[in-house]
């Protein structure tokens, strides 16, 4: 088959460009046809010239992009597909750019001898060690496929954990979206024009008018000093945390936050299974199982609870107990490890806990959440009260004094 380069047209009328592979230029049109394309241009094209004079492009690889990239190679694979050929055909059908120029990179390393490992080790942004170890151990195995089915089910897993914090936070953020914009429209809109009135009317404003004119002058006068004096502190934080020692200590910070905290421990419990899970059934060591998970999280408190855990095991513990010596895992998880190595199902034990986990987090975040709907509407309607009172309440008082 040969690859071609095509531009076509789809029942909107929507330009469509891509690339596919056919025993002919004929057979390319009707490919496209029976997509329900019309094509205006199609032509052969050359992997090797394309990947050599196209620009790598930017831009960023979804989970759900890479789980569908791992589907399309395994099932490939375990069809009789060569890698190579996989690699032609998944590079042709995707639709992430940047994606495409990468699996063009990787199809000349293989197709030059390379295994398939070293072509994505080029690109550490997109695949990360641990797709690099699993796919590794799926080649010294000789059973690739099944090493690549098991990438892409952890990569669905991450992309649905994704989807459902940010659409549990979606609502929230909404909110506080909201009172900003209807804060900053009564600061700027309607507290000056009401200032001109009174300022016209020359009596004495009530002294709950007065404290809330005062406070408005005081932010309308020092808002570009109250700006600056924020950027300066949310700059100190980060630079702070850039350090050794500030990283350490907000690493422990945000692991003591109530709620929070809890919710990024419980985070990283369930990808930690998961990940385990994953990467033994891969036919990853052990030790380097841990090795990955190490680098897998930015917070101090587990990097160093993961190398302790793996230096237990260096010394001939087995994982339960060197989770247990960590002192960061709960001691459920512990148990639920320590039944799987005596039974003997181990990665099946992690991957229900994992889904365990998962429903804990979703659960605390939909307690949250229902406890912050009222209170933000709360928080709204006392922001407009009081805006109201202190904005007629002088109105009020003329209308008293004319009476």
């Amino acid at each position: 088959m040969a690859s071609y380069a095509y531009t076509a047209r789809d029942a909107g009328g929507l330009r469509r460009e891509g690339y596919l592979q056919a025993d002919s230029s004929v057979d390319a049109i009707e490919a496209l046809r029976q997509r329900g394309l019309t094509p205006t241009s199609v032509q052969e094209t050359d992997i090797r010239k394309r990947a050599k004079h196209e620009p790598l492009v930017k831009g960023r690889t979804t989970s759900a992009e890479l789980a569908a990239l791992c589907w399309q190679l395994s099932a490939m694979l375990d069809g009789g597909v060569a890698v190579t050929a996989a690699l032609a055909v998944v590079a042709e059908d995707t639709e992430n750019r940047r994606l495409r120029s990468i699996l063009d990179r990787t199809f000349v390393k293989v197709s030059e001898g390379q295994p398939l490992s070293d072509g994505f080790k080029a690109f550490p942004q997109v695949f990360s060690n641990l797709t690099i170890a699993t796919i590794v151990a799926g080649e010294t195995s000789g059973n690739l496929g099944h090493a690549l089915h098991k990438l892409a089910e952890y990569f669905d897993h991450r992309d649905k954990l994704a989807k459902q914090i940010k659409t549990a936070l979606a609502y929230p953020v909404f909110v506080l979206v909201l009172i900003s914009v209807i804060v900053l429209a009564i600061m700027v809109f309607v507290v000056p024009r009401f200032r001109q009135i009174f300022d016209q009317l020359g009596n004495k404003l009530p002294a709950f008018t007065q404290a809330f004119m005062n406070v408005h002058e005081t932010l309308s006068s020092n808002a570009l000093h109250l700006m600056g004096a924020a950027v300066v502190v949310i700059c100190g934080i980060v630079l702070s945390a850039r350090t050794k020692q500030g990283h350490a200590i907000f690493s422990r910070l945000i692991l003591r936050l109530p709620i929070f905290g809890r919710l990024v421990s419980e985070l990283f419990i369930a990808t930690f299974c998961t990940t385990t899970a994953t990467l033994l059934e891969a036919g990853v060591p052990v030790l380097d199982v841990f090795d990955i998970l190490a680098n897998m999280t930015r917070n101090d408190v587990i990097a160093k609870a993961i190398t302790k855990t793996k230096k237990h095991l260096a010394d001939g513990s087995n994982i339960a107990m060197s989770m247990a010596s960590a002192g960061f895992f709960p001691n459920m998880v512990v148990k639920m490890t320590q039944v799987g190595e005596e039974s003997g199902s181990l990665t099946e034990i992690l991957r229900k806990t994992s889904e365990h986990y998962v429903r804990r987090v979703g659960a605390t975040i939909d307690a949250v959440i229902s406890l912050l709907e009222p209170l933000m509407i709360v928080f709204i309607g006392a922001i407009v009260l009081v805006a109201v009172i202190a904005l007629y309440l002088p109105i009020f008082s003329i209308s008293d004094v004319a009476g």
